[in-house]
């Protein structure tokens, strides 16, 4: 699989490029109590090319967007919709992730990529309170289901896509770890 499309070099990026689907996920969430609560879920996740970027002449960027949907497997409905980019940094091999969510939550963490054989490991994180990979989220969300720290590991070889995303959370006044983790098949790489 070629990284350059379009004249850009998309680097290490462009292996989550295309459609995938997955009917594994689990979803480890907080019920009233603050107790976990796991449902079970199907994820649909497609990654499409964003381009190239430049911040003030000196950074030069690449990103692809994606558009993540996860429906309940006992009844179809979505239970939650996310949007963002992945974002490559060459010259220092910083890899960025941006992503909001309609609850009044949007996250932008950082880290790195790491190859063992033919996996790719993203490994990116972000904490409330950074200047840099932080967290920003409504007033209401603050008082009642805060985000302290988000950290996610996606791994990717061949055509096999898993993640692990933890959202560490204030709410129902205890602490809690949202885990969702997922394995997805990728259907296919052209989007046109």
């Amino acid at each position: 699989m070629s990284t350059i499309i379009d004249g850009i070099d998309y680097g290490p990026l462009a292996i989550l490029l295309g459609r995938w689907v997955g009917n594994k996920g689990i979803d480890k969430a907080p019920d009233a109590n603050a107790e976990p609560d796991n449902s079970f879920f199907t994820d649909e996740l497609i990654f499409t090319v964003a381009g190239a970027a430049e911040n003030a002449e000196e950074q030069e960027l690449v990103a692809v967007k994606y558009h993540h949907v996860v429906r309940k497997i006992e009844n179809g409905l979505i239970f939650h919709d996310q949007i963002g980019h992945w974002i490559y940094e060459p010259s220092t091999g910083v890899i960025m992730h941006s992503l909001t969510i309609p609850r009044a939550v949007c996250v932008l963490a950082g880290g790195q990529i790491d190859q063992k054989g033919n996996e790719s490991i993203f490994e990116v994180e972000a904490k409330a309170g950074s200047e840099t990979f932080g967290i920003v989220q409504s007033p209401f969300m603050i008082k009642k289901a805060k985000t302290t720290a988000f950290q996610m590991k996606l791994s990717v070889k061949g055509d096999e896509l898993n993640y692990k995303e933890t959202t560490f959370l204030h709410i129902y006044g205890k602490d809690f770890e949202h885990v969702d983790e997922s394995r997805l098949r990728r259907i296919t790489y052209d989007l046109d």
